[in-house]
């Protein structure tokens, strides 16, 4: 249902763009987040924004300033902008459609609220 690409390695400091296309339906139509799992932890919201152009996104406080979610309409893809990473950012990291469809749900980074995933992209950040 989800397509992801982008992830990557590279050194602190540095920044990567991930992407996530939906082939089958228009993204537009629903609430979108990013989630990351770092080995031996739990899922961890990101960031969501919500469908429409309402312009309501939600990033979590300890990546806000650093990572930016964003969406091309004509593109149908979803995409996170992680700038000035660190190692502690390595993770393989999702994209997701929330089940309320077009609003982010109540508990944003909960993983529960969201229903359709991407396959993971892995993220390494290492000197």
């Amino acid at each position: 249902q989800l397509e992801q690409s982008g992830g990557g390695s590279v050194q602190p400091g540095g920044s990567l763009r991930l992407s996530c296309v939906a082939p089958r339906f228009t993204l537009d139509y629903y609430a979108m987040g990013w989630f990351r799992q770092a080995p031996g932890k739990e899922r961890e919201g990101l960031a969501c924004i919500n469908g429409g152009d309402d312009g309501i996104m939600h990033v979590r406080d300890s990546v806000k300033g650093r990572f930016t979610i964003s969406k091309d309409n004509a593109k149908n893809t979803l995409y996170l902008q992680m700038n000035s990473l660190k190692p502690e950012d390595t993770a393989v990291y999702f994209c997701a459609t929330a089940e309320e469809g077009g609003a982010c749900p109540l508990n944003t980074y909960d993983s529960r609220g969201y229903d359709y995933w991407g396959q993971g992209s892995q993220v390494t950040v290492s000197s």
